[in-house]
Order: C-alpha cells, then structure tokens, then sequence
C-alpha cells in the first residue's frame, strides 16, 4: 500500500465509503466527519455510502445526511434520490428470488446460532430484508475466531458471508458490495467503473470490503485496515495515517485539495 499523498484525486466527483470503521469512530458518528462529508459536497463531490447494515439504516442515511446514496446489506439493495426529489429503493434480486433465498438463509442462520455457542443475531436485523447479520464483535465477544466459524459454517451450506468490523453478514445471491456499486453507476449515474477509472474514490477497513479494494483503482484503506492486511483477498491500494473517521477526514481533504490545485 502507498501513503495516501501519492494518489491522483484530482478528477475524483464520488467518493463511496463504508461506515462502520471508516466513517464512525469507535462506533459514533463524529461532528469532524460529517463535517468532511458536508465539505466534498460543497465542492461538488459526491459521497456513497457502502454498507453492510440494514435497509432501515441505509434509508435514514439516505433522507438525513448530504450523501448521493446508500447502499446496504453488502450489495444487497440501496437507496437513492429520484429526479423528484423523492427516495427511491432498489433491489439486487427480483421479489421472488428475494423470497426463496430469505427463507433458505433463515434456515441455516437459525443452524448456525444453535451450533456456535453465543452466536446471536445483530441488534439491528430487524430492519434487514435481504440479508441477516450475526453479531461477533459489537455488542457480542465472540471474537476473530467465532467469526471463522460462523463463515465456516455458512460456506458449507452454500450461503455467502463475509465479515465487516461487527458482524458476520450472511445471504443467499451472487451480489455484493462491488456488483452493487457497479449497478448504481451504470443506473443512477450512466456510467461504468473502468480498470484505471480515476473519477471515483473507495474507502473502506474491512473483510467485505475487499471486493472493492480490488475494483478500485483509487482504493483507500484508513488506518486500521493494517489489523487485517493478512486476511484480506484484495488490500487497498493506499492507506491514511489516520484510523477510522479520521483516515476518512484525511481522504475528504485530499480530494478537495487535490481539485482546488487542478484549478
């Protein structure tokens, strides 16, 4: 990984960006962060939000703060302005695929929480409708290796799961977090993510979001991805100093920085 003053940002209009370790800081959303995300799109960049977190979540993120959009549970569906002005919701799979697959993966998740002892769903699966999320590190303690077995477990029964900084994700499809964000450009924006495409940043600290480290040629992990650079499939192409929100804040004066000099 490079150091984040090495990257090109002079032509980035989007940034997308997971939440939970990359836009929160110890769990909270702070004023500095927001603060960086209102100052991208005072300079007429957008901001994405890419998470693993619920529908319910991902509409509130979308209505309340100065983001483009929100996509959610891993790839699973987002929500977006309208030319109206209204929100609109967008699935990955039609509705009777949605069914089949949720009943399946109900199924196994109810499996695997009698097999792995202090396996529990996430607090917020409530507000889920595509994928379910098993708590191992936030208001749980299973640890790094509960979470290898909760994969495990998924894995042999043909349900996909990958790990954010909190939970265990788990749901039945061929999406993810990078299909997702691959369909949102090509829907919402026409356009296409390219191999040495320039105009959009990702940022991210976790398992699940290596898909995009990948896609990415301007991928950014803060910080605190280092704690799992020997995990992950694909590592970020550049990394902030910073950990958490304030790898984030790092990112968003960069790119402003970056476009102000391009001037």
């Amino acid at each position: 990984m490079k150091p984040l003053v090495e990257a090109e940002l002079h032509r980035v209009t989007t940034v997308f960006t997971d939440v939970d370790g990359t836009l929160t800081s110890g769990g909270r959303l702070a004023s500095a962060t927001l603060r960086a995300v209102e100052w991208l799109v005072s300079h007429r960049v957008e901001v994405v939000l890419v998470s693993g977190r619920p529908s319910g979540w991902g509409e509130c993120w979308a209505r309340e703060l100065p983001v483009a959009g929100a996509i959610v549970e891993n790839g699973g569906l987002y929500y977006a302005k309208d030319q109206g002005g209204g929100l609109k919701k967008v699935f990955a799979q039609p509705l009777p695929e949605r069914r089949k697959a949720r009943a399946k993966l109900q199924t196994v998740v109810d499996a695997a929480l009698a097999a792995v002892r202090g396996a529990r769903l996430s607090s917020d699966s409530h507000s889920r409708e595509v994928d379910l999320a098993i708590d191992y590190a936030e208001d749980a303690a299973l640890g790094p290796r509960g979470a290898d077995r909760l994969e495990a477990f998924m894995h042999a029964h043909q349900v996909r799961a990958v790990r954010s900084s909190v939970h265990v994700n788990c749901w039945v499809g061929g999406f993810d977090k990078r299909s997702m964000v691959r369909h949102f450009l090509r829907r919402e924006r026409g356009t296409v993510l390219a191999p040495d495409d320039r105009r959009f940043v990702y940022v991210g600290d976790s398992f699940n979001d290596a898909p995009l480290f990948d896609a990415f040629p301007l991928s950014v992990g803060v910080a605190n991805v280092r704690e799992v650079l020997d995990t992950l499939e694909h590592r970020p192409k550049f990394v902030t100093r910073g950990r958490e929100g304030k790898g984030f804040n790092e990112v968003a004066d960069a790119v402003v920085r970056a476009r102000r000099r391009r001037r």
